[in-house]
């Protein structure tokens, strides 16, 4: 297996113009200046049920892929969440939403990606899937696929790249 920490985006993009790119400015938290995997993804709205759920469970070194609807209304992941993904072996965590505690995630051996930043904390209802498709503007990411994360951006393919 390739060492998922030694990439750089461009470079994945160059190289394999068949992955593609998550077209976001995501703001970068955590310790990980890059962070690799095979994603498990959480489909949900202002609820994190479904991603506290996720975060308690072995990451294995996976990505935890959250579509929270590009909502910046409520933060779905803090850092007793990002810890406990640490703690589990996630290499890293990317939010189609909102995320808070981050000064605490900066502090963490993993990588968060996400769109803003809001102290508000998730409604907890229960609702949400996990393990879906999930359709993230023009790309469509299944559970599986590999996501590669740096400072440049996402890129995301349906297997393993060679870095």
């Amino acid at each position: 297996m390739t060492d998922t920490t030694d990439f750089t985006t461009p470079d994945l993009s160059d190289a394999y113009p068949e992955a593609q790119v998550l077209r976001y400015q995501f703001q970068r938290f955590g310790l990980r200046q890059r962070f690799a995997g095979p994603i498990s993804t959480v489909a949900c709205f202002e609820d994190n049920s479904r991603v506290a759920e996720a975060v308690a469970e072995p990451g294995r070194g996976r990505v935890l892929l959250v579509d929270g609807r590009e909502s910046l209304d409520r933060s779905l992941l803090g850092d007793n969440l990002a810890r406990s993904a640490a703690d589990q072996g996630w290499s890293g965590i990317v939010v189609m939403g909102a995320v808070r505690d981050v000064e605490i995630i900066d502090t963490l051996d993993i990588g968060v990606f996400s769109l803003g930043v809001i102290p508000c904390k998730t409604q907890k209802r229960g609702l949400g899937d996990r393990d879906v498709g999930v359709s993230l503007r023009e790309v469509f990411v299944q559970p599986g696929w590999w996501l590669y994360a740096d400072r440049n951006g996402v890129i995301v393919s349906p297997r393993q790249l060679d870095a």
